[in-house]
């Protein structure tokens, strides 16, 4: 025999389910038909079960005074699919929100609500023009680049994968390479259809078509002969770091621009999104997208530094280990890489410290850096021990950085958790550059010790996939902005 409050819950939840499965295939139609990426409080939408939809709406109690339920966020939704509006990333949950608590409706309907407050991306322009996109390697990154691509494609792909690159191997090497996008031992397997043709040397996934194209270098590829013009190439193998290097991608017929996914040599700008993307210019030709942890660190480091300022500060990167790294004792150029990474810890040294200032010029010299490779095969932290030049306290830093990653031009970037008993393999898929774990600030007048998570695969992946659109001349906002 139920009790009255256990009917009244399962009534509450299958409503709650209901609303969701509702919300799933107008989500969907909403970024394939017009480009709209639709999130509640920072948590993205698309391609979310019922499940995670129901986790998103339930997380806005941890920002907010009144809880954000399904059936009231879901006109917001249903409301955009009769809106003529160009491509953004429209946080539901926050407008519904303002709407519905925060005395913002002043008398007008939610449609007129919402017109009001996404007139900026009114659709009175011309389409963005699609880009072609060629991965240069598939490894590690360019795998969930892969995947992160497909996911966009639709009608309203902006970026296009059109083909993959990588050295020639032996029979059955196209099978292996779908496996692996198919399959991954972190990330979990893909979500969708793959598909091979073996003769034509093709990976069909999602309805992307992605020409595999084997070659020992750039300069044996006419790209033109594909179908493929004007393209971004982005190199994810680590060989070259220079200019010089990187330049042959564009002697190869059918590339305008190459952006590297790691650290750059030289003159080359390093970009870190939500920090200095402005640096990057309509002429530049060959742009970096810094490093994992250069991105999970700037920004957190900018928005301190706007706030508190600061006098100088060490940065311990706790990392997880890498293909660089040995899976067995064996040797490697390298100090202590060669000791087994699964078995040990092993201190390492980073650039990254210094790198900050190359996105953060007004930083330069202020910070030192080191590393510790663990055996964790992915999501790392950085351990940021800071001297401010104002005093603070636990409270009022992490308060201020919540804000941050909710209601800033960071908040694609910087992620804040209050959760006692977050680890690691929690933030595994974070789309996020870092995430502040709050629990951990530890905050003596003038001096505080941060700790940020991030996934340095795919949360790292996220942010070039930013600057991929950055180069590309094509503008995703986020609304609302705060």
């Amino acid at each position: 025999m139920t009790s009255h409050l256990e009917e009244q819950y399962q009534a509450s939840w299958q409503e709650r389910q209901t609303f969701a499965e509702n919300m799933q295939p107008i989500i969907g139609q909403l970024f394939r038909n017009k480009g709209l990426e639709v999130s509640i409080y920072g948590r993205p939408l698309v391609n979310a079960s019922a499940i995670d939809i129901i986790k998103a709406h339930k997380s806005v109690a941890l920002h907010e005074e009144s809880k954000l339920r399904l059936r009231e966020s879901f006109p917001f939704i249903d409301a955009l699919r009769h809106m003529d509006l160009a491509p953004a990333r429209i946080d539901v949950g926050k407008l519904a929100y303002r709407y519905l608590f925060l005395g913002k409706a002043n008398g007008l309907s939610i449609e007129q609500f919402l017109e009001k407050e996404l007139v900026s991306i009114n659709k009175n322009t011309d389409p963005q023009k699609s880009k072609d996109v060629v991965l240069y390697g598939f490894g590690r990154i360019g795998r969930l680049l892969a995947r992160l691509l497909i996911e966009r494609a639709g009608p309203c792909s902006t970026l296009n994968l059109r083909a993959i690159v990588i050295r020639p191997s032996g029979k059955g090497d196209l099978a292996k390479r779908a496996s692996l996008l198919r399959r991954d031992s972190v990330h979990g397997a893909f979500n969708g259809s793959i598909t091979i043709d073996e003769e034509n040397s093709v990976i069909k996934a999602n309805g992307a078509f992605i020409q595999v194209i084997y070659a020992k270098n750039p300069s044996e590829i006419d790209y033109t002969q594909y179908g493929i013009n004007d393209a971004l190439v982005v190199d994810n193998t680590g060989v070259w770091s220079d200019e010089e290097g990187l330049g042959q991608h564009l002697q190869s017929k059918g590339v305008a621009k190459v952006l590297l996914t790691a650290p750059a040599k030289g003159d080359i700008k390093n970009i870190v999104y939500g920090v200095n993307q402005d640096m990057i210019l309509a002429d530049d030709k060959i742009v970096s997208a810094a490093s994992c942890t250069t991105n999970a660190i700037t920004p957190v480091l900018k928005a301190i530094n706007d706030e508190f300022g600061i006098k100088n500060g060490h940065v311990e990167t706790v990392h997880s280990y890498t293909n660089d790294q040995n899976l067995i004792d064996n040797y490697h150029p390298a100090p202590r890489r060669g000791r087994s990474a699964p078995l040990n810890m092993v201190i390492s040294t980073t650039g990254a410290a210094k790198a900050v200032a190359k996105a953060l010029p007004e930083l330069k010299g202020l910070l030192t850096g080191n590393a510790i490779r663990v055996p964790t095969p992915n999501v790392s932290m950085a351990i940021m021990n800071l001297n401010l030049k104002k005093s603070t306290d636990k409270e009022a830093l992490n308060d201020y950085l919540r804000n941050i990653s909710l209601n800033s031009t960071l908040q694609n970037q910087v992620d804040y958790t209050a959760s006692t008993e977050i680890v690691s393999t929690d933030l595994v898929g974070s789309r996020y550059a870092g995430v502040v774990d709050s629990q951990a600030t530890i905050v003596d007048g003038d001096r505080a010790v941060l700790y940020v998570w991030y996934d340095n695969e795919f949360g790292y992946s996220c942010q070039v996939v930013r600057v991929m659109l950055e180069m590309s001349g094509i503008q995703v906002p986020t609304l609302p902005v705060n």
